[in-house]
């Protein structure tokens, strides 16, 4: 049998013999006596035979089994005087390497099953493949890949991620070819600088509105273009209109459509109520009148927070509130399976059925599955002649009112077409967000960069704490804001990168360093484009 032809990797070696057992295949082997080889240390061809020696190798399963290769070689002595080595082993290309017990072939698969599962998933796939690896011997063979040399890109993605807590990285792509080139713990302006200057030649810089991003750039690359990313613009201004609606919770459920002057009572006795009935509110309300009056005194946030023992944030977040209604948490109403059964209950209720264990067997026999006890809570107002309880919508909460607003008006369906023109004519403040975010998004759509100037002037105006911060950063930035509209660069490129980190990191339970991180994703990048762009054969 010719076992060239199986095992291609041996058509440069003479076949002794093959032993196929139930757990491996045993392949013995030696090289071809009189064909020169090349020395190791100066290439020059050599068939003066000094010895010969044995190698085991280990190659790719071949029929679902191990595959052991013990191969004979040749030790060779070389002919140039001039060479330091005076005896140098033979090595067959395609199945010898130096020094290794692996073929080329095993060795491209290890590799490439560590660079997409890592450790612990590499092991297992490749015990799979009938080949015993432990994880920290995959993740050494990993480390070894080198990393495709860095070319300096024209475009350059900045944007940074969460590693690990509050720990942030950073991520360097590039734009044109969209492969990342590096990353690093930290997002600090220092270091950003350095690999700039590294790395000269970056044209164009994406970025988002960070200030350590912008000073890094700015003593980098100083030549470089920077562009503010509009996603990030758009998502800062999204983010300002949510801090409005929650400063204005009180007018959201003017939203809800009218339903007869009771329903119109309830909702303006919930725009007008002030009391705190429920213990969160009582103690919200509590709260806020301790932190208002502490920092009205001129004490610091990190002050009141040691002496209330609140965290910083939640004491920013009370200071920030305009009444104590702003701050408390209303859980959104869960479905009840009797909902669908409220008409009913009322009917047989008018009918003389005042039994609520009657009413619930009744109800199973329709389909009802839920517990009596819940049946006997639906009917407990009509035993006191009051309205059964029938669900009500409640109000919006301020992010979905915020989606509300900066959704394009020809993408919002009835039920927002429906209830915000009605919040936003119960609310000044939002109507005048509403408007303002309807100018940003028809520059965005434009490309139009004359009109930022105007529409700061007005962001800034509005006498909304939210938006006059959001027009002074913005005003610092104007150049790379300008860029952002006009240009079609984007960071686009960063946020898919950054999704593949997540990745690469949940793969790895979290435990990767940054250094196994950087190399995973630099190269499961490359290997993705590498089988990509792979010719596919197409069937008969």
């Amino acid at each position: 049998m010719n076992w060239s032809v199986c095992i291609p990797q041996l058509s440069d070696v003479l076949v002794v013999s093959v032993e196929v057992s139930d757990a491996v295949v045993a392949v013995r082997a030696r090289t071809r006596s009189g064909v020169p080889a090349g020395c190791t240390g100066c290439g020059q061809l050599s068939g003066w035979c000094h010895s010969r020696s044995v190698r085991r190798l280990s190659d790719v399963t071949l029929a679902g089994k191990p595959l052991r290769i013990i191969l004979s070689v040749r030790r060779l002595y070389c002919e140039n005087m001039a060479c330091s080595k005076a005896t140098f082993a033979e090595q067959v290309p395609g199945l010898t390497v130096r020094y290794q017990r692996r073929t080329p072939a095993l060795q491209r698969l290890v590799e490439d099953v560590g660079v997409v599962l890592a450790g612990r998933g590499g092991s297992r796939m490749l015990r799979i493949l009938k080949i015993r690896l432990s994880r920290v011997a995959v993740l050494s063979q990993l480390m070894r890949v080198p990393l495709p040399p860095l070319v300096t890109p024209q475009v350059l993605g900045v944007d940074d991620f969460a590693l690990y807590g509050d720990t942030y990285g950073t991520l360097l792509v590039d734009a044109t070819t969209r492969l990342p080139l590096t990353l690093w713990e930290g997002r600090d302006a220092e270091r950003l600088g350095r690999w700039l200057r590294e790395h000269p030649g970056v044209e164009v810089a994406c970025r988002d509105g960070s200030l350590a991003y912008r000073q890094g750039i700015t003593a980098g690359a100083p030549d470089a273009v920077q562009v503010s990313d509009r996603f990030h613009l758009w998502q800062g201004l999204s983010r300002r209109v949510q801090d409005i609606a929650s400063a204005h919770r009180g007018c959201l459920p003017a939203a809800l459509p009218p339903i007869g002057d009771a329903a119109s009572a309830r909702v303006e006795e919930t725009v007008e109520n002030t009391t705190a009935d429920t213990r969160a509110e009582r103690h919200a309300r509590r709260l806020f009148e301790a932190v208002q009056t502490l920092t009205r005194s001129g004490r610091s946030h990190s002050s009141v927070a040691r002496e209330l023992g609140l965290d910083r944030r939640t004491v920013s977040k009370y200071a920030r509130a305009h009444t104590w209604q702003e701050v408390v948490r209303r859980p959104p109403r869960k479905p009840s399976t009797l909902d669908s059964y409220l008409d009913y209950l009322q009917q047989r209720w008018d009918e003389g059925q005042h039994s609520a264990k009657i009413l619930h067997e009744e109800l199973q026999t329709k389909g009802y599955l839920g517990h009596y006890q819940r049946v006997k809570m639906a009917v407990a107002p009509l035993r006191k002649g009051l309205p059964i309880d029938e669900p009500r919508e409640r109000p919006p909460s301020p992010r979905v009112a915020a989606r509300w607003i900066t959704t394009h008006p020809h993408r919002r369906g009835p039920h927002i077409n429906d209830r915000l023109p009605r919040l936003l004519d119960h609310c000044p403040e939002l109507r005048t967000a509403h408007d303002l975010v309807r100018r940003f998004a028809d520059m965005l759509d434009n490309r139009d960069a004359t009109s930022p100037p105007e529409w700061l002037e007005d962001l800034a105006n509005t006498g909304l704490a939210p938006l006059t911060g959001l027009a002074r950063a913005l005003r610092e930035d104007r150049d790379a804001v300008a860029q952002g509209i006009t240009t079609p660069y984007n960071s686009g490129v960063n946020e898919g990168r950054i999704t593949d980190v997540k990745l690469q990191k949940r793969l790895m339970a979290g435990r990767a360093g940054v250094r196994l991180l950087r190399h995973r994703v630099v190269l499961i990048a490359h290997l993705r484009r590498r089988y990509a762009d792979r010719p596919t054969i197409s069937p008969r």
